[in-house]
């Protein structure tokens, strides 16, 4: 019967930075995972280049029933602290847009950065291994694989959410923490595009593929980013971002045109020249298929100059101010991460460690922080995975 002082569930971002901490202070690691590779939503984020971290990562760009929980990891183990890792292994990396930074080659050279970092810890790595089951014992834990059996004095729980099932994500860390009394702050996908109900998807059915800037606001909380219409709804990083924090029956506030005095804008062409329709004015700001949509909808005389100021004004606050209900989302088949998880309250933020069972720790997207779009997810995975690890 194999025997380790810490055995880590889950091949992903933080089960790997923690199983490579966990050894580095000597102890002896197994880090499983059901899946054939280590480290696929590593490998496929990012459009295969992994937007790793943010330079403005912070404990206000996460989502939990505990805001606060996610601060002391936050300041252990910072953004800066990974890129200094990256460039430690010479990973070219650049900054997009908003503090995201992505590798300026493949993401692979993560997962491989994480690899490296567990063969020089003597961690070992075991794939396509279920987990059967799960047992307290006097000593630590006892783990029933197809092989066999294991025991470990620290259990680490790193298996994600639900999110994208295809790659294999399933709700089992959500059930092992239940088993052992934790409580569960209910999961949703979060991160993921917004469908429309038939009538509103059918008369924007044209726009599909149409890419715009856009503030995306729910309640008192608002992106600015860019959206876009698909077949299903809405996608788009200002969407994306929104949905983590819509529920079924809230309405959406959409500004098209962030930054621009539409009706200024389209008084000023009406002097310049009346003659021209309100679609070729419209488009001199919105993608054309949009600004043919909003002028058919409009309904309005052939000539600009026919126009009154207060059907400019009408116009401008469609534009500004569309307001919507979404029907619904795409789920976790397309949803970036799992909003909810174990309950922080459950949790010792320092450590990770389940406060009512010594040795058990919870870590990554399986606890109940979601971060914003732009690395701030694989930013908590680092940070909690690195806090673990100095614990077990």
């Amino acid at each position: 019967m194999d025997r380790f002082d810490v055995v880590v569930i889950g091949a992903g971002a933080a089960g790997m930075m923690c199983a490579a901490e966990a050894g580095k202070r000597g102890r002896s690691v197994l880090i499983l995972d059901h899946a054939a590779k280590p480290g696929e939503k590593i490998r496929i984020s990012g459009g295969g280049r992994c937007n790793f971290t943010n330079l403005h990562a912070s404990p206000a760009n996460y989502i939990s029933q505990n805001p606060s929980f996610a601060i002391s990891a936050l300041r252990r183990y910072t953004q800066r602290d990974f890129i200094a890792l990256v460039e430690r292994y010479g990973i070219a990396y650049h900054e997009k847009t908003l503090g995201q930074l992505f590798c300026d080659g493949s993401s692979r050279q993560i997962v491989d950065l994480l690899l490296s970092e567990m063969r020089q810890a003597h961690v070992e790595l075991r794939l396509s291994t279920s987990v059967r089951s799960v047992e307290k014992t006097s000593e630590g834990f006892a783990l029933a694989l197809p092989e066999g059996a294991v025991l470990c004095r620290s259990l680490v729980v790193a298996t994600g959410g639900k999110s994208i099932p295809k790659m294999g994500a399933t709700g089992f860390g959500y059930d092992l923490a239940q088993q052992f009394g934790l409580k569960i702050v209910e999961t949703r996908p979060a991160l993921v595009p917004l469908t429309l109900e038939p009538t509103l998807l059918e008369r924007l059915s044209p726009l599909a593929g149409v890419s715009v800037d856009a503030v995306a606001a729910c309640g008192k909380t608002s992106f600015a980013e860019a959206m876009l219409f698909t077949h299903r709804g809405l996608s788009g990083p200002a969407i994306l971002q929104i949905s983590s924090y819509w529920r079924e029956g809230d309405e959406i506030v959409l500004s098209l045109l962030p930054g621009v005095n539409l009706f200024d804008e389209l008084r000023a062409a009406r002097a310049q020249n009346g003659r021209q329709a309100l679609q070729t004015a419209l488009a001199a700001f919105l993608p054309k298929r949009l600004a043919q949509l909003v002028a058919e909808t409009e309904k309005g005389p052939a000539n600009l100059a026919d126009y009154s100021d207060k059907r400019l004004r009408a116009i401008d606050e469609a534009v500004k101010r569309w307001r919507f209900k979404p029907a619904g989302s795409e789920g976790y088949r397309t949803a970036e991460v799992t909003l909810g998880g174990v309950d922080t309250n459950e949790l010792d933020s320092r450590t990770m460690q389940a406060k009512a069972v010594p040795g058990l720790y919870f870590i990554g997207e399986v606890v109940d922080v979601t971060g914003w779009l732009g690395g701030y997810n694989f930013q908590w995975a680092w940070s909690s995975g690195w806090c673990a690890g100095q614990a077990v």
